[in-house]
């Protein structure tokens, strides 16, 4: 049998992050200058149902019967075992790379869960539904997450810009006109599922203070949505100014974040903000495609261990 191969782009979001778990709008693109690969050669000479799983940067080299039900990588296989009805699968090896930084932001852990639902489908003869291979996804992370809003799995399977609000049937973006996004990032990190955690335990002690600031994010990205459509894109930078300050105020900024979106804006980005859990991670920035690189370089100066520059385009 021959190899097989899937992979999955990175995500940042635009707008929405946090509020969109309280019922808020986001919007969010993909990243294809990212991904997560994963691929299975099968083991000829394995018993049936013997599934190996390697995966360099997560440290994980081990039997899927050997990984706790807690581990995200055995759970995207067990979920895609699951939902084709199998529970002995021909021997086989699977591998995962990922370029997606972790903790950052960009999608990491839904990428990956994406990349093994497709793989291990494929491999089984039994390709799933983009509609299945999303839902999977969102249950896998759970583990990762705790309370995740459904925003990565959704525009990650899909790979095209999402307006998403949780419990609502996905809509695609119109971009009428392409733009160019400079992330950076932080070198610092957070687990999303603890700044998740934070922002509830906050909403909980003064939940009048934070559903007014979730509100003034969604409308922000309610705002993003019809610039898009309109192709005016400039006018994205200052709605993420002012979605950056919102974020301030929830407290899932760092000095970190701060410096990166201050110097981004010095070096003539049209807007900046964090993207993401926060506390570390991932700065994105508006900007014109010629000047990518000159706004890369000093937020560079300011301390960003790696930047990439991608196009948003509407698919």
């Amino acid at each position: 049998m021959p190899a097989f191969s899937a992979s999955a782009p990175g995500k940042v979001i635009l707008f929405g992050e946090h509020a969109v778990v309280y019922g808020q709008p986001a919007i969010a693109v993909p990243v294809r200058a990212v991904s997560a690969k994963a691929s299975i050669t099968p083991d000829i000479q394995g018993p049936g149902g013997r599934v190996v799983i390697e995966a360099a940067q997560a440290g994980v080299a081990a039997g899927l019967s050997e990984l706790a039900e807690g581990d995200p990588l055995a759970a995207a296989v067990r979920a895609a075992l699951k939902e084709l009805g199998v529970s002995r699968p021909p021997a086989f090896k699977l591998r995962v790379n990922s370029t997606i930084p972790m903790a950052g932001g960009l999608g990491s852990g839904a990428a990956v869960s994406v990349a093994i639902l497709r793989v291990v489908s494929a491999f089984l003869g039994h390709a799933l539904s983009e509609e299945q291979v999303s839902q999977l996804a969102f249950e896998v992370e759970k583990l990762h997450h705790g309370t995740p809003s459904g925003i990565d799995n959704t525009v990650i399977t899909y790979e095209r810009p999402v307006f998403f609000e949780k419990d609502r049937p996905v809509e695609f973006l119109e971009v009428s006109a392409p733009f160019t996004l400079l992330i950076a990032d932080s070198g610092g990190s957070t687990p999303t599922r603890v700044t998740v955690a934070a922002v509830r335990t906050a909403w909980q002690a003064e939940p009048e203070r934070h559903e007014r600031i979730f509100v003034q994010i969604g409308e922000l990205a309610r705002q993003a949505r019809r610039v898009m459509a309109a192709g005016d894109n400039e006018q994205l930078g200052p709605l993420m100014d002012t979605n950056h300050k919102l974020l301030q105020q929830l407290e899932v900024s760092s000095p970190e974040l701060d410096a990166l979106v201050a110097a981004a804006r010095r070096a003539g980005a049209l807007g900046a903000k964090l993207s993401g859990g926060g506390r570390g991670g991932n700065m994105i920035a508006l900007v014109k495609a010629e000047e990518a690189e000159a706004v890369a370089a000093a937020v560079k100066r300011t301390g960003a261990v790696g930047t990439i520059i991608t196009t948003v385009r509407g698919s």
